[in-house]
């Protein structure tokens, strides 16, 4: 069973994006966050509202959004 209590959806806030824990912080973010600050403590003295279960309910709820098809990228298209 998937557990994401923390993740919010609400109409009204952040043009309804889903969010953690009601904050203002998008589950977008949060991933993008967890990206950029891959080593947990510096991500924690940068961010330190953001909890480790936060970081992997969001990355949760981004992985279930993804399709599970198989694509193929275009190289060219990767070329900025």
């Amino acid at each position: 069973m998937l557990n994401l209590d923390r993740i919010t959806i609400h109409a009204d806030r952040m043009n309804g994006q889903p969010c953690l824990r009601d904050l203002r912080l998008t589950v977008r973010r949060v991933v993008e966050i967890a990206a950029l600050y891959p080593d947990r403590a510096e991500r924690e003295a940068e961010f330190p509202e953001i909890e480790d279960e936060d970081v992997r309910q969001a990355l949760r709820y981004a992985a279930l959004q993804l399709p599970d098809g198989i694509s193929t990228l275009n190289p060219e298209a990767l070329v900025a």
